[in-house]
């Protein structure tokens, strides 16, 4: 058995980078330590990274056969190579991260993921083609025949369940990236008997795995790559856009897991750490957010069980009367307000008006306004969309609140200020028990004296595809323009 030893200051150094990345996690938890936080990341990775480069420095012999360790050299063609690939990767990624709109975040943040699982299925190929480089088999010299290595049962199941979850986590990030980069509808994708299908497709996965602990065969292996490819295609594609937010998150866990699962083919422990942080603290947000959205966890990583089925109620908006104004309206009841909240939502990222409306607020509070933020959990794509956006336009965090922490203040509130948050204002939730969003929190934007919505149009609907009862109540009055022409016009009018 060729075992693969590690370096006692390998290990202190993996350690080290491991409460890195426990730090970065903490950091990240806050906006206003999130670039400690980063630091900390980044600190932990280049420790990881540097410190494996340096315990696996590829070597060669200049004797045949090479039984002396004096005769092994450091082989730096394969060292330029791995130092090419490095160099190649990051300079896509300082290309990448200067070039990118905050408002595609979720789209990058998809992409990364099937990443992630595509190099973790790479990796399992890599293992299963040469498992003697891993350290993960023995080789077998029988009496007649050639000689081949036989993986050891336990890396069998580790290759299984890390190229599994790998492929998982790559075709249904791709699906991700497409719907969130609207290339595909946001609607689900409801696919005839797709519980059957996938029940089926992970019941033959989990059998193959548990088959492959007994026969390396290669047409077993190469059946669950391809399977797993497969019901990672099928899960995604049945969640609508509405759920998104949760995708990225849940996603975020596969990627996490299957990284853990590689660490363990790899004997990395710093892939190990990493990857069960990633994983579990992804599975954690995915379910706060699936709380928050009254979805059942369970529904929504099982490719949208349960969904609720289009009635077409939303396609076309209510012919109840409603009320609509100006820039200059806004601007005067804004400027004679105590109290103003802002509730942004994905209108805001899509308009990208985020800088324009910090300018709003500025003004405000210039004239002696009290400006908050309000913030739902699943507003935007992905987890902290909003947050993000808002920090980027340099939104003090102090004015930012959660909705918990702020859904009391809205009854003593002069205006609620939404800029496309669509589904997460919507009283229905609340009320009516026929509504596909009931019981899902939402902002009490209602109970402000004056809502103040812009929106493009009467005739479009949220991602839900419900009509929003806010429209037309006595208190709201619509804005119907582009969102960051709309507070453009308000600033204008401001001064």
């Amino acid at each position: 058995m060729h075992e693969m030893t590690v370096s006692p200051w390998a290990s202190l150094a993996y350690l080290v980078a491991g409460v890195c990345f426990i730090l970065a996690l903490r950091g990240l938890s806050s906006p206003a330590s999130s670039q400690r936080g980063n630091r900390f990341g980044i600190i932990g990775m280049t420790i990881a990274v540097v410190t494996t480069l340096v315990t696996h420095v590829p070597m060669r012999s200049e004797a045949w056969p090479p039984g002396n360790p004096h005769d092994l050299m450091v082989d730096w063609t394969t060292v330029f190579e791995i130092l090419a690939a490095i160099g190649v990767g990051a300079a896509i990624g300082l290309v990448t991260a200067r070039r990118i709109a905050m408002t595609a975040m979720p789209q990058l943040v998809a992409a990364f993921h099937s990443l992630v699982g595509l190099a973790a299925v790479l990796v399992g190929v890599a293992a299963y083609l040469n498992p003697q480089a891993f350290g993960i088999s023995d080789l077998v010299i029988p009496l007649i025949g050639q000689p081949f290595a036989v993986i050891h049962p336990v890396s069998r199941i580790e290759l299984g369940l890390g190229v599994a979850i790998g492929a998982i986590t790559f075709s249904g990030s791709v699906i991700a990236f497409l719907k969130l980069n609207g290339n595909m509808g946001g609607k689900p994708i409801m696919l005839p008997g797709r519980h059957v299908i996938n029940l089926a497709l992970l019941a033959a996965i989990l059998g193959l795995i548990a088959y492959f602990v007994t026969d390396q065969a290669p047409w077993i292996f190469w059946t669950i790559t391809v399977l797993s490819f497969v019901i990672g295609f099928l899960l995604i594609v049945p969640i609508g856009g509405a759920d998104m937010p949760v995708v990225v998150s849940m996603l975020n866990s596969y990627s996490g897991w299957a990284a853990a699962a590689m660490g363990f083919t790899l004997h990395n422990s710093a892939m190990i750490i990493t990857g069960a942080l990633v994983g579990s603290s992804g599975a954690i947000l995915s379910y706060i957010m699936c709380r928050a959205m009254n979805r059942s966890f369970i529904s929504v990583i099982a490719g949208g069980f349960g969904a609720v089925a289009d009635t077409g109620g939303g396609a076309v908006a209510s012919d109840r009367p409603w009320k609509r104004g100006s820039a200059e309206d806004a601007a005067f009841l804004m400027s004679q307000a105590e109290q103003v909240i802002i509730v942004p939502g994905y209108g805001m990222a899509v308009a990208q008006a985020q800088h324009v409306l910090r300018e709003m607020g500025d003004k405000l509070k210039a004239e002696g306004v009290r400006v908050k933020y309000a913030i739902h959990p699943v507003a935007g794509r992905m987890p902290g969309h909003m947050n993000v956006l808002l920090a980027e336009a340099n939104v003090p965090y102090d004015d930012v609140f959660e909705l918990e922490d702020i859904n009391s203040e809205f009854a003593q509130t002069d205006v609620a200020f939404v800029i496309g948050a669509n589904d997460v204002t919507n009283p229905a939730a609340k009320t009516d028990k026929s509504s596909p969003i009931y019981g899902m929190p939402v902002l009490d934007v209602e109970k402000a004296k004056t809502v103040l919505f812009i929106k493009r149009s009467m005739g479009g609907v949220g991602y839900a595809g419900v009509d929003n009862e806010l429209f037309y109540r006595d208190n709201t009055m619509m804005l119907l323009a582009d969102a960051k022409k709309m507070v453009e016009d308000i600033v204008k009018a401001l001064d």
